[in-house]
């Protein structure tokens, strides 16, 4: 359960704020969009491994 605290005089928008960045870093909506449909253990690999070569060819280009 996510709790924010509210100091008395604060914006209920800046409390929102607040809210809505606590519950993006618990990843709820990131697993249940997941979840929708399975994916087979290999394939999940196969997608690390690029993802993995990506980000790799990105910092040797940096440097």
């Amino acid at each position: 359960m996510i709790i924010v605290p509210i100091k008395d005089g604060e914006n209920i928008d800046r409390a929102l704020k607040k809210f809505k960045r606590k519950f993006e870093k618990t990843g709820v909506i990131r697993e249940l969009r997941s979840r929708q449909a399975y994916v087979k253990p290999s394939v999940r690999r196969r997608e690390e491994i690029k993802k993995a070569i990506y980000i790799q060819k990105l910092q040797q280009r940096e440097d």
